[in-house]
């Protein structure tokens, strides 16, 4: 089993694993149509759809076997801002995909690209992964910038791919191998 020591601390976040604590804050982007609009299948959800969800987070705090999800709560002084994940693709390939969600009344400051900065790192540095990638929507233009920002590389346009919401959909993927990731952060450093 893997798992970070918790909590996770950056310069203004603290990363950790998702409590039932954590309902009101959650469901405070969750119900937000802006929020789920690129997500496939999400609509936005009821409270007791935001618990339920919450539920399944509080059990995804470690990897365990490959397809596991690992779900962090993103928390500032103003309580839960957000979530970031890494799902397990493959052990022999040391391959995770990269997930988030924020809520839009906190962007523009720079605390989702602090928040995935620290997840990758862990997964970089501890969990020992050789490349992780991130999907989004064509359209997502938030989504592509952030994955842009950390230093991932955009692979692939998928066009038509998939159906959301009875349209066709373009999906980007992004991904970024172990020694891009630790020759970014030397040279950001440096």
């Amino acid at each position: 089993m893997f798992r970070p020591t918790y909590p996770i601390r950056t310069a203004r976040l603290t990363l950790r694993p998702v409590t039932l604590d954590d309902l009101d804050d959650v469901y405070a982007y969750q119900r937000r149509p802006d929020v789920v609009r690129w997500m496939l299948g999400a609509e936005p959800r009821t409270r007791e759809q935001s618990r339920s969800s919450v539920l399944a987070m509080a059990g995804e705090d470690a990897l365990r076997a490959e397809g596991d999800c690992l779900t962090l709560a993103v928390s500032t002084d103003a309580g839960v801002i957000g979530t970031v994940e890494l799902v397990w693709r493959s052990r022999l390939d040391r391959t995770a995909e990269l997930g988030y969600v924020f809520h839009p009344d906190h962007g523009g400051r720079g605390l989702a690209t602090e928040a995935v900065t620290a997840l990758l790192d862990w997964g970089f540095d501890e969990f020992g992964l050789h490349r992780v990638y991130g999907r989004c929507h064509g359209r997502n233009e938030a989504s592509a910038r952030l994955m842009t920002r950390i230093g991932m590389r955009q692979e692939a346009r998928h066009v038509e791919s998939y159906l959301l919401r009875g349209e066709w959909a373009d999906r980007l993927v992004f991904a970024v191998l172990a020694h891009e990731w630790r020759s970014r952060a030397a040279t950001a450093e440096g």
